[in-house]
């Protein structure tokens, strides 16, 4: 939050269709699909390529980036626990094609990734069922804070949604965490207060962004 790696998302309706896991393996470690692109960033999906595993660890195993994402719920505490994470957020949105997911954001003057971005349904008040509501939202690490990154990686990614029709995209963040605050509002992003509607009637100080008339 915004964003949390183990809430569950799948199309509306059931569950997302589970790929094959020889296919998710050699998905996975393709180089990466492109998602979207900017001027200094590339989105694409995360691999288990080794660079991309001690990445995904160094982030979310810090506690300074846990805390804001269920109050620390689904830290990673080992390194080997990275591959299953990238394979489990593959397998969550596939069924959604390229439209959602959570994603790697690579500046294109670095080697390695800054962190994530996320585009999906939130999950209702059980947890885990998709609702019509979509979300983005930012997990970067400390060392890629600053830069700008987030609001010009989620404005990508919100132009790409607003192109297909979606109406409306919400923001969601726990109740202390001014840096995703401000990039909300960076974002234009409006403040519609506490809302408990998601992620099992969390509190949660919500964000709205509408469609450009």
């Amino acid at each position: 939050m915004p964003g949390q790696p183990s809430a569950a998302a799948a199309p509306a309706g059931g569950p997302a269709p589970a790929a094959p896991r020889a296919a998710t393996r050699h998905a996975l470690r393709s180089g990466g699909m492109t998602i979207v692109s900017t001027e200094r960033l590339v989105v694409r999906e995360w691999t288990t390529e080794p660079a991309d595993l001690d990445r995904i660890y160094d982030i979310y195993s810090r506690d300074e980036v846990m805390r804001w994402l269920g109050g620390g719920a689904g830290r990673l505490t080992d390194p080997a626990q990275a591959a299953e994470r990238i394979r489990s957020w593959h397998d969550r949105y596939v069924g959604y094609g390229d439209r959602y997911g959570l994603w790697a954001v690579v500046p294109r003057a670095a080697a390695r990734p800054a962190g994530s971005i996320l585009l999906k349904p939130l999950p209702g008040r059980d947890g885990v069922t998709p609702t019509d509501d979509i979300e983005v939202g930012w997990h970067l690490h400390p060392d890629s804070w600053g830069h700008g990154y987030a609001t010009e990686a989620a404005r990508a990614v919100l132009d790409r949604e607003f192109a297909t029709g979606t109406r409306q995209v919400y923001a969601v963040v726990m109740a202390g965490n001014a840096a995703s605050v401000a990039v909300a509002r960076r974002l234009g992003m409006t403040p519609v207060g506490v809302r408990t509607d998601w992620y099992a009637g969390a509190e949660l100080e919500t964000f709205v962004l509408h469609r450009p008339d």
